[in-house]
């Protein structure tokens, strides 16, 4: 870290969509942490209304933080060319942007999604020395086979989850990475399965380090052994058994991956209390349910158990039905 920045800078990208999830987030975030010394969140706004901006900005000045809001505008108009994210809402590529649009003075950040809930110090993650890698991130093993293909990585090779970045942003401006993203993702436009996600896998390949995964739990790996993630991907051994132990008892970020969104009635996500008691300290303490997939979540609720005994089973439907999944939402965008 910088001897000019002694505080932890944050960044959420969000539209209006994920001001209540994001709100819950930052609301847990600042709870949680603080004993640091200063805390600096720039959100990066997709067209996100005056209001919510203020209620985000009002809450972090109840914990004695600043919030920034950074406006991006039209997200399309920031690419060369046409751009196709498969039916992912395009805000989620707003972190790619980050270094353009923060000022130069912000030297390394600390990346979270808006569907994350912070339950301890972010600080030991913050100072990681990222020994010349330009990003720190979890890994993501039961990501599918032919997602890593897709930009050009071996089964056995270590694919990151983007819900959590640790951004060396002085490094990125150095490098160009800002252009190495958008050069990377119009070669592959329209056939990646997590826009932003494999975009920073594919152009970062061999520039990012593997950090805890207690800074980025899923929701999901509840559900999972170590040996089970392990046999999907050789490289989680660097993280090994005891780490991942240590994470799935003392989370430090949880991220609520995969479909039971705690937010969605009629879910059983095992962490659905964190969600729902950050959300009530905010101003979308009554933001109601989303409703229409109750039916869903049962099935959801079951499919994890299912995890338990017969994790090979749960992954060879996942791998089945992921991209029909994907090519479905994007249909559905289409028709809209």
């Amino acid at each position: 870290m910088s001897g000019k920045e002694r505080g932890i800078n944050i960044i959420y990208a969000s539209n209006d969509g994920y001001a209540g999830h994001l709100a819950a987030s930052l609301c847990s975030l600042l709870d949680n942490n603080r004993q640091a010394e200063s805390i600096d969140i720039y959100l990066l706004s997709v067209g996100m209304c005056g209001e919510y901006q203020e209620r985000l900005k009002d809450l972090a000045a109840s914990f004695g933080r600043r919030l920034f809001s950074v406006e991006l505008g039209d997200l399309k108009a920031r690419f060369p060319y046409k751009i196709d994210t498969r039916g992912f809402d395009i805000s989620a590529m707003g972190r790619l942007f980050a270094p353009q649009v923060l000022p130069v003075s912000v030297e390394r950040a600390l990346y979270l999604d808006c569907d994350t809930i912070v339950c301890g110090s972010i600080l030991p993650l913050y100072e990681t020395k990222l020994k010349g890698c330009l990003a720190g991130m979890v890994m993501e093993p039961t990501v599918y086979r032919e997602m890593k293909e897709t930009i050009g990585m071996r089964p056995e090779e270590p694919y990151f989850n983007s819900g959590m970045i640790l951004m060396d942003l002085k490094g990125w401006r150095r490098e160009g990475v800002v252009e190495k993203l958008l050069d990377f993702y119009g070669a592959h436009a329209g056939n990646l399965f997590a826009c932003d996600q494999d975009t920073i896998n594919g152009a970062l390949k061999g520039r990012i380090l593997s950090v805890s995964p207690r800074y980025n739990f899923f929701t999901n790996y509840r559900y999972f052994s170590y040996e089970t993630l392990e046999r999907l991907c050789l490289a989680y051994k660097m993280v090994g058994r005891e780490e991942f132990q240590a994470a799935k008892r003392s989370p430090a970020v949880i991220h609520y991956l995969g479909d039971e969104r705690p937010w969605i009635r009629g879910n059983h996500n095992h962490y659905k209390p964190l969600y729902k008691y950050y959300l009530s300290k905010t101003p979308w303490r009554d933001l109601p349910p989303a409703e229409g997939k109750f039916l869903y979540m049962q099935l959801w609720w079951c499919f994890n158990q299912m995890t338990r005994v017969c994790p090979g089973l749960r992954l060879a439907i996942s791998r089945k039905l992921g991209m029909r999944v994907i090519d479905a939402r994007k249909t559905r965008k289409e028709r809209k």
